[in-house]
């Protein structure tokens, strides 16, 4: 398969071959149909995030197709549409995941930074990255909601708004206030889309 990865920080896109990998336990391969293009990959390009290995492959902003799934995965199946965003998983057993707040997992995963992301024709996810995507979504205009659309819904998700409530939404892109508090915490500052 095809891949773009960043060899090492600081260095240039490589576009290489690779062999296509084998989802693992809890994993599902995913056959990319769109990779949105985001500010925040430069944190992979730039090596800005500590304890990231290389070549990284990145891209956070996902659309495809479940193409395989690995041993024990359950609620998803061959065929499925689905999308990943810069949530890439959580460990599930920290205080913060086990009262319900997975953003802000103590080891939580970034897509394209804890593990190759969506600039390839196949990646494997973590099943708790996941977020189910409609037939109806043309593949290239679901891939920018998995990062700057999940932001505008999260931010009107807590702004109290009721569905009749008339809002505006100045700007897009950037993470919602919430999101990247886990990120905040271990490197002292937020990086925005």
């Amino acid at each position: 398969m095809k891949v773009v990865q960043v060899p090492k920080p600081g260095a240039d896109f490589q576009l290489v071959e690779r062999e296509i990998p084998e989802p693992g336990p809890g994993h599902v391969r995913i056959r990319v149909q769109a990779c949105g293009v985001c500010h925040s990959d430069v944190v992979t390009k730039e090596g800005l995030f500590p304890g990231m290995s290389y070549p990284r492959v990145p891209g956070h902003e996902v659309a495809g197709v479940i193409d395989g799934v690995g041993a024990g995965v359950k609620d998803w199946k061959k065929g499925e549409r689905v999308g990943v965003g810069w949530h890439g998983g959580q460990d599930g057993t920290c205080r913060a995941c086990r009262r319900g707040d997975f953003a802000n997992c103590a080891n939580g995963k970034v897509c394209g930074i804890s593990y190759d992301g969506g600039y390839q024709e196949f990646m494997v996810a973590p099943i708790e990255a996941l977020a189910r995507m409609p037939e109806s979504l043309d593949p290239a205009e679901a891939a920018p909601l998995m990062c700057a659309g999940i932001t505008t819904f999260n931010a009107l998700r807590h702004s109290g708004a009721l569905p009749s409530d008339l809002v505006a939404v100045q700007g897009i892109g950037g993470h919602s206030v919430r999101e990247p508090i886990w990120l905040s915490r271990r490197r002292n500052r937020a990086w925005p889309c």
